[in-house]
């Protein structure tokens, strides 16, 4: 596994070794010695997730104010164009955010640390998205910060109003969203 810095140091695309002949592939989706190894960063998951979404599906962008989540996620089926927003104030990279696509065919995880927003929106007729969590779903501290935020300037790859869950649609600008110091 290779892990590949994007413009927000803390959050990395990890790229699997796959190994594939005419039968398939195989790859190691996590191997905790690993990720530590090429990450750097040691945390214990708690809680994994799958989740299933047509095309234009706009998830996001959650985060947990208390009992923040780092996260782990892939694509299984589909393609995902997936962001992270800094929401730690005392970071150099508060308020910016980076976008990757994932997909099944491409086989990347992101890793997003404890602090930023995350969210995602499906490409494809459909996706599906698992991912790995380093603390507990807790309702009471969930938050949303709202998608198109013009503060947040996020450049999402679609022409079409998304379909959205009305948490997500009532998400908070920037400016008065609850963030981490």
């Amino acid at each position: 596994m290779r892990a590949v810095p994007t413009a927000i140091p803390e959050v990395l695309v990890l790229e699997p070794k796959v190994f594939g002949d005419q039968r398939g592939f195989f790859f190691e989706s996590f191997n905790a010695r690993v990720f530590e190894q090429v990450t750097g960063v040691k945390r214990n998951f708690v809680q994994d997730n799958h989740s299933a979404s047509v095309k234009n599906v706009l998830r996001g962008l959650h985060y947990q104010i208390c009992n923040p989540q780092g996260k782990l996620v892939r694509v299984v089926q589909g393609e995902v164009f997936d962001v992270a927003v800094d929401l730690r104030r005392s970071s150099p990279t508060f308020g910016h955010w980076v976008g990757v696509r994932l997909s099944a065919e491409n086989k990347k995880e992101l890793w997003i640390p404890e602090g930023f927003a995350h969210g995602f929106l499906t490409l494809s007729e459909t996706a599906e998205f698992l991912y790995k969590a380093t603390d507990y779903y807790a309702p009471q501290h969930e938050r949303s910060v709202l998608w198109n935020d013009p503060a947040l300037g996020i450049r999402w790859p679609i022409d079409t109003p998304p379909i959205l869950a009305a948490k997500d649609a009532s998400g908070h600008c920037l400016a008065q969203a609850e963030c981490f110091p």
